[in-house]
């Protein structure tokens, strides 16, 4: 499967990953402005459309009740999920209303263990979520930071960074992964068992 792309409803000034014409696009309700912007056509619009204020014009919308459980972007990974994709790119969702972004922090850690990857993208922010795996980082520079995004997450590995660690095992209520720095070409995280959370200041 290709990369299924999903735009949520801040703006944004440019795309550090773009979609081709192989790939899926979801517009998460005012997420649809910010695909126009781009000049990019959504396969599906999906929202309760509160944020926009009106449903689209269009045949390709699915509209959600207000009322609900998931959020429109959860709503639009899970339906992504459906169709089989396992590689999603999402925009517009970091930054803006606090609750939110931590919502969005927690569907990255879904992805996860859902064993699918994410990128949210953020204004100068990259974040991803990982499980009993690892992810390298290439031309790394500024920040990085990992949390422990479960109750413990052991064997946690961080090499290419000013403050290593090794087979280290980090909980959720202390967080020592904070503010790591990039100081070699290529850097590398794994933990072995449990869930990372990882902000970058570097394109993933």
């Amino acid at each position: 499967m290709n990369t299924c792309y999903i735009f949520g409803a801040l703006d944004l000034e440019s795309l550090a990953y773009l979609p081709d014409d192989k790939d899926y696009i979801i517009a998460a309700d005012k997420g649809v402005k910010i695909a126009e912007k781009f000049s990019i056509n959504p396969n599906v619009i999906i929202g309760d459309f509160d944020s926009l204020g009106e449903i689209p014009n269009r045949e390709n919308v699915k509209i959600l009740p207000v009322k609900k459980d998931d959020t429109d972007v959860g709503y639009c990974i899970k339906y992504a999920m459906g169709l089989g994709y396992k590689d999603f790119v999402i925009y517009g969702c970091i930054g803006g209303l606090v609750d939110h972004t931590v919502a969005n922090l927690q569907l990255a850690v879904f992805c996860a263990e859902n064993n699918c990857k994410v990128v949210f993208v953020g204004e100068n922010s990259y974040i991803t979520a990982i499980k009993n795996s690892s992810i390298s980082i290439n031309n790394g520079k500024g920040r990085v930071s990992i949390f422990c995004a479960g109750d413990v997450a052991k064997g946690v590995t961080l090499s290419g960074l000013e403050y290593p660690l090794f087979d280290a095992t980090i909980t959720k209520d202390f967080p020592i992964g904070v503010s790591n720095k990039f100081i070699n070409d290529t850097a590398t995280i794994s933990v072995k068992e449990g869930t990372l959370l990882i902000i970058s200041s570097s394109i993933l």
